[in-house]
């Protein structure tokens, strides 16, 4: 296999890498929050339950009144399911893409309202975000089921090139 044969079949998988990767950061998050790695204190777990990620969620949304803060963590955790299943198993890819771009532009600029720009550029936020619409706008989705239904292509006229 020449290196173009071998550089072309990288990048046909591009997508998939990103789509993991994504959807790995979204799910680690989540069962971080309900507990699946451990306890609040436990070595590299970040929260450890509700109760401490709702206070995080706080420090993030100043512009919240507290009242709504539970319901605004649920809410992300919710998305965030929801968009790193969909992800990982590649279901309404360019969708979720974009919706995922627009939730980590939002952490990234709740963390820096929150804990300053360094914890969001520590965090890759803004990168993860720029990575999920440059997903949206990719021409298929190899190794997903969008590409099983035929939903994997988007013809060439309609998508921006510019």
């Amino acid at each position: 296999m020449d290196s173009s044969s071998f550089l072309l079949r990288i990048r046909r998988l591009d997508t998939v890498y990103l789509r993991l990767a994504l959807a790995a950061g979204f799910l680690t998050a989540v069962t971080d929050r309900l507990g699946l790695w451990g306890p609040h204190g436990t070595i590299n777990v970040a929260w450890g339950d509700m109760h401490h990620f709702i206070a995080y969620a706080a420090k993030l949304n100043p512009w919240f009144p507290a009242r709504i803060i539970p319901a605004v963590g649920w809410f992300v955790t919710l998305a965030e399911s929801t968009l790193g299943v969909a992800l990982l198993i590649g279901y309404r890819t360019r969708l979720a893409a974009r919706l995922s771009g627009c939730l980590l532009f939002a952490f990234a600029v709740g963390m820096c309202a929150g804990t300053g720009l360094k914890s969001a550029l520590n965090a890759s936020v803004f990168a993860a975000s720029a990575g999920s619409f440059l997903l949206a706008r990719a021409s298929n989705y190899p190794l997903s089921i969008d590409d099983l239904t035929g939903r994997k292509r988007v013809p060439a006229r309609s998508r921006n090139t510019g």
